[in-house]
């Protein structure tokens, strides 16, 4: 029976209470593996973002006359420009932060982006957008397949999950990635003696005995090695909780799980690939888009404080550069509010790229909301946007111009596409 790492640390290293963190040797190894210092931060808005309230086509009269409880009304709409269309934009009055960065040039807004026959349900368009795989989702992530491509041996903190559990995205067939929430509670070595010394005079015993392998007990040593590779990588861990930053993060989980992407990488630690996610983007019933402290829009507050501390800190560092964060959501939301003052699941929708190399702007077309006629926009009778970016030709752009890897192979087919040049 193939006895593999992703089978015994399935979901992350929280099956062990040990963790990663490692000597110098193994940073060098890490840092001699390629792509010198690029950095990838991979944030999903968890429930279906309904992209039409946070990019805003404020000038099409079907946007208010669909949606009259819970527009934002065009006074209030952060406007950001025209895109090649010619129809006018702008940001959700609450994305302040990302205002200030799309100035400065470093943030790209991917219009309508989907895949064709957009599936509406959360569980399998999420598997499809962490596999790139519309027709079968069921196999290893695309970032997972990269990790795969990256020649050995690779360092166990080559990914970094900032959740309970691995995501679909991350999951490979020979590189696992720990699941870290909290570098100093939750990735620690598990002692029942409360005393330094005899703490760390068990860790040295559990270290010398996982450094035995049994050629003979493949079972054996494969525990023995895993345990080994974790045990190397404490003190990496370690030294990013004591990270604070040069900005102030706030209190919420995403500005946390930020503050701790950025920790990593000041620490240089040896990742290359994290992930950050935030939840409650399934607003079928009372969205409250223009609330002053409630759902959709408190969401849009979260999500712009806590990128620009990030963005902020990044950059107060020296970092920036080294550094690109690409935003996805499962599908977009439907065009017309229901009757819940929400909306429900629709098909295409927005993606983010951020990072000091990034070309900002708007990229792609802006839907018409006319529902009447033939309208090559909309689809589902028009209720719902059509897709014009292949959303793998996001991901072949960040795997052919950022991490130096063949799109081709890792996804499968050839999705690049020669318009999106926000790399």
């Amino acid at each position: 029976m193939k006895f593999t790492r992703r089978d015994f640390i399935r979901g992350g290293v929280s099956a062990f209470t040990l963790s990663f963190a490692a000597p110098a040797f193994l940073s060098d190894l890490a840092r001699a593996q390629g792509a010198s210092r690029r950095n990838l931060v991979v944030l999903y808005l968890s429930g279906g973002n309904d992209a039409l309230s946070m990019l805003i086509p404020f000038q099409d009269p079907f946007y208010f006359s669909r949606r009259p409880t819970i527009f934002v009304p065009a006074s209030s709409v952060i406007q950001i420009g025209r895109d090649q269309s010619n129809v006018s934009l702008g940001l959700h009055p609450r994305l302040t932060g990302l205002k200030q960065i799309f100035e400065e040039g470093h943030l790209a807004l991917i219009q309508r982006s989907g895949y064709p026959n957009s599936s509406r349900s959360h569980f399998l368009g999420t598997d499809i957008w962490s596999t790139a795989h519309p027709e079968n989702s069921m196999g290893p992530g695309w970032l997972g397949r990269y990790l795969d491509s990256l020649p050995s041996p690779v360092d166990p903190l080559v990914g970094w999950c900032t959740q309970r559990e691995v995501p679909h995205t991350l999951v490979g067939n020979r590189v696992s990635v720990p699941a870290i929430p909290v570098p100093v509670s939750s990735y620690a070595f598990s002692s029942p003696n409360p005393d330094s010394a005899e703490r760390a005079y068990s860790r040295t015993a559990m270290a010398q005995i996982a450094s035995h392998v049994p050629v003979d007990q493949p079972n054996l040593a494969f525990v023995n090695g895993t345990a080994e590779a974790a045990l190397a990588t404490l003190d990496r861990v370690a030294s990013v909780g004591t990270y604070t930053g040069t900005v102030a993060y706030a209190g919420d989980g995403l500005s946390q799980a930020l503050k701790t992407v950025a920790g990593a990488m000041a620490r240089g630690i040896g990742t290359k690939v994290f992930w950050v996610q935030i939840g409650g983007f399934d607003t079928h019933s009372a969205q409250q888009v223009n609330a002053a402290n409630a759902g959709y829009a408190n969401l849009m507050g979260n999500l712009s404080t806590s990128l620009l501390a990030f963005y902020t800190d990044l950059k107060n560092q020296g970092l920036l550069q080294d550094t690109v964060v690409v935003q996805f959501s499962e599908f977009g939301r439907r065009i017309a509010e229901n009757g819940s003052a929400g909306t429900d699941h629709g098909a295409a929708g927005v993606m983010m790229v951020m990072g000091g190399s990034v070309n900002g702007g708007l990229y792609g077309t802006a839907p018409n909301l006319n529902p009447a006629g033939a309208n090559p926009t909309l689809e589902n009778g028009g209720n719902d946007v059509t897709y014009e970016t292949d959303f793998r030709s996001v991901y072949a752009r960040i795997m052919d111009n950022w991490l130096g890897a063949n799109s081709v192979s890792i996804l499968d087919g050839d999705y690049r596409k020669s318009t999106l040049t926000f790399i």
